[in-house]
């Protein structure tokens, strides 16, 4: 509806007389807003207000242009009025309303699906984490976030594929292996040599003094033990230990992400990036160089990013410019095998979309530079940065730290509050926003917790369905849908309408919490005709009208939970 509005409002604008010669209405982006008021009307757009200065006459005598010329669908608007200053409002005609529940009962599951992106793929990469340990509550809001903004993508039209960038090289990878072997050589070897760290933790002498604590870590080297007995303790390297973390920790975070509701579509190695002739990772390298876009100073390998835009200095060079691509010590830096990675999928896919920590908005401007470098097309890649979550109890926040293993883990979350309370948190802020995740609040049985006000309200309809059938009535049977005119009838319709709509602004804007949003507006309105309107003891008509509208209500909350990945259960 939106869309095809905003082309008649164009339409109208091109036919205003007097405009500029470079005026071009075809350009105008239209948005319309729903009033908070409802004598405002249905729909309303500032666009007339935008264009004063480039049409260079007052907004409200472009909105009165716009109104006498629009060409609009009577049987879908009944009204495009001026208001104050130069708002367009838009009235909406009964059989609008009419025609869209009977397509929305129609489309029933496929309700609010839109054909925007038919045709195109995309490769949304999310969680990423480290396998060096339990998935973190942090961990957690990633997931959720790139899980629902595929769901979104999907219901836009997009081949969506989730990928899990499986790091399994560098640095910290090799302070699992340590870290493992030291808990190993303890185990096989009780009453060895001990070091104290820094905060007092009493370790085996050969521990990391960055090493990886938590109780998985001795897990690991316990099912080593179990296997080989002493055998590994004249491992040439920390290779038998590491690899034996990696698939232990890697099947544990599986395990967490799919209790989360949470399941990929691919894998990809890291380690695959420094395989082959020649090895992508140095092929890039070289490519910069060949391109003089690389060079070797004191060692090490740096990207000429001065270059190509950078003016900030975020690693300590002199100039402050150039980026390490290579250290000194021949280790290559996340950047690296992070461009690789990313022209890899843009071979693979119209859109590549990132979910990162705020810890990332550091690197990610240089890999894109990197990308754009070697002709890779750095505008199909996006990038959505979320904050950080704080656990509060008791109004208090609740330490984390996956090193010291005083954090709580995704799982302890989960058993503590439930999946879906967790998937809904997670997603009830803008990604950009820190999180306060409020343990209280998310136990509370209550209207103040927003996972069981909707949910609530879904079990709520489908025990109204099961009464009304006791009855004799059918939501499945015809009914006359224009006999449903009271306010709250026609509130709860044209809140449900804007379903589509809304899906295809959260997709866009990939701010899934606007949906979640959406959904409580629905439940709010719901409740509102509810007791407005009764179903059960009405006479047949209005009551079988009534209750295809609960169910078409149902199916919107139902629809919309499923985007989220939430359930939405029958009875509670």
């Amino acid at each position: 509806m939106e869309d095809t509005l905003a082309a008649a409002v164009r339409a109208a604008l091109a036919a205003l007389p007097d405009l500029p010669d470079d005026f071009d209405a075809e350009a105008v982006e239209v948005e319309f807003q729903t009033p908070n008021d409802p004598s405002h009307g249905d729909l309303a757009t500032n666009v007339a207000l935008q264009l004063a200065r480039p049409l260079r006459r007052s907004p409200r005598a472009i909105a009165e242009g716009v109104a006498e010329r629009i060409e609009v669908d009577p049987t879908r608007v009944a009204a495009v009025e001026v208001a104050g200053p130069g708002f367009l409002n838009v009235r909406f005609a009964s059989a609008h309303l009419t025609a869209g529940l009977a397509e929305l009962l129609e489309q029933g599951a496929d309700y609010g699906r839109v054909a925007d992106h038919d045709g195109e793929t995309a490769i949304v990469e999310y969680v990423s984490a480290n396998p060096t340990g339990p998935l973190t509550v942090g961990h957690g809001r990633n997931a959720v976030l790139g899980d629902t903004i595929a769901n979104l993508l999907d219901w836009t039209g997009y081949k969506v594929t989730r990928e899990y960038y499986f790091n399994d090289a560098g640095r910290q990878m090799r302070v699992l292996g340590q870290s493992v072997r030291a808990r190993y050589e303890a185990v096989v070897r009780p009453g060895g040599p001990t070091k104290t760290l820094e905060d007092g933790l009493e370790v085996p002498a050969s521990f990391p003094d960055d090493g990886y604590r938590g109780e998985y870590i001795t897990d690991v080297a316990q099912a080593l033990a179990d296997a080989h007995g002493d055998a590994l303790l004249d491992a040439p390297d920390e290779a038998p230990f590491k690899e034996a973390a990696e698939q232990a920790v890697f099947a544990e975070i599986m395990a967490t992400l799919k209790r989360l509701g949470v399941e990929m579509d691919s894998t990809f190695n890291e380690r695959t990036l420094y395989e082959g002739d020649p090895a992508p990772v140095w092929d890039v390298v070289e490519t910069l160089k060949a391109n003089d876009l690389a060079y070797e100073e004191d060692g090490a390998v740096w990207f000429r990013t001065s270059a190509l835009g950078k003016t900030d200095s975020r690693d300590g060079d002199e100039e402050g410019k150039d980026t390490v691509l290579v250290k000194s010590s021949g280790e290559p830096t996340y950047r690296l095998p992070d461009i690789a990675y990313h022209l890899d999928k843009l071979s693979r896919a119209d859109l590549v979309l990132d979910v990162f920590g705020a810890d990332h908005i550091a690197t990610y401007p240089d890999v894109l530079r990197g990308v754009t470098a070697l002709g890779g097309d750095a505008d199909a890649i996006e990038v959505v940065v979320y904050q950080f979550v704080t656990l509060v109890r008791g109004g208090q926040p609740v330490k984390m730290s996956t090193r010291k293993a005083t954090y709580e883990t995704l799982d302890d979350l989960m058993s503590e509050v439930g999946e879906d309370v967790t998937r809904f948190f997670f997603l009830m802020r803008a990604p950009g926003t820190h999180l306060e995740f409020d343990l209280d609040l998310a136990k509370e049985a209550s209207e103040k917790n927003p996972v069981f006000y909707l949910q609530y309200a879904h079990a709520r309809i489908a025990s109204i369905e099961r009464k009304a059938e006791e009855t004799g009535l059918d939501a499945s049977g015809d009914a006359d849908l224009s006999v449903l005119s009271h306010e709250s009838e026609e509130a709860l319709v044209k809140t449900l309408l804007q379903f589509p709509d809304e899906v295809r602004t959260a997709a866009d804007a990939r701010a899934p919490h606007k949906l979640a949003t959406f959904l409580r507006d629905v439940a709010t309105a719901f409740n509102a005709f509810y007791r407005d309107c009764r179903i059960v003891g009405e006479e047949t008509e209005l009551a079988t009208a009534r209750l295809k509208l609960a169910r078409a209500t149902r199916t919107v909350l139902k629809n919309g939970l499923t985007i989220l990945g939430v359930t939405a259960p029958e009875q509670m």
